[in-house]
């Protein structure tokens, strides 16, 4: 089993590696392979609505989407984290996940996923809940924690003194894991996902 951690801040390794880190190394206690993904620096540009990835599986934009993507293909979970810019996920995350969602969604679904943010002071809440909503509408498994999924410094230095923080990532991967080996068990005592029903549109205008 393999979960994969996505590091959505332009800083390799500040706050968000470092409450990354926190979950990784619970996941690795309970056996299960990892590898903390960086999206990095270059620009990463926002979904365009062409429905290219939906006709040939990956998106015509050649960059860290698709590589990102062939890896979430084949992994079992998956944390998704980002610092907060402005009450929000980082920009270049947003359009990651867009482009991440729609032309990789189906291969995620019904899989185990965490968000996590980081941030200062203030934002955490609004940007935790936009990160939420890509696991929401794709049929996945929201990992639960005994508070909200975010930790506080302006510095790697200062998350490693948010106890509460820490908790909650360390409960995450503690968790995933637990999440990950009662799918496993399932899938060996012939217990699978529910069927999907036909996708059903209703536009509201007509």
């Amino acid at each position: 089993m393999k979960v994969i951690l996505f590091n959505g801040s332009p800083h390799e390794k500040g706050c968000t590696y470092t409450a990354l880190c926190e979950i990784e190394k619970e996941l690795q206690k309970n056996g299960i392979e990892t590898e903390i993904f960086h999206i990095g620096t270059k620009p990463v540009g926002g979904c365009i609505g062409c429905g290219a990835c939906a006709r040939t599986g990956q998106c015509f934009q050649d960059d860290v989407v698709n590589i990102a993507a062939a890896k979430a293909a084949e992994a079992d979970g998956y944390v998704f984290g980002s610092p907060v810019h402005y009450a929000a996920p980082s920009g270049a995350m947003v359009s990651f996940m867009d482009r991440l969602f729609c032309s990789c969604g189906k291969k995620m679904s019904y899989k185990p996923a965490a968000s996590i943010v980081s941030a200062r002071r203030g934002g955490t809440t609004a940007a935790y809940d936009q990160l939420n909503k890509y696991i929401g509408i794709n049929n996945m498994i929201m990992v639960p924690a005994p508070y909200w999924n975010m930790v506080h410094g302006s510095c790697p230095e200062d998350v490693l003194k948010d106890e509460e923080g820490l908790q909650n990532m360390r409960m995450i991967g503690k968790n995933m894991g637990w999440l990950l080996k009662l799918i496993e068990s399932g899938k060996e005592n012939g217990l699978s996902h529910p069927e999907m029903e036909a996708k059903i549109k209703t536009n509201f205008i007509r």
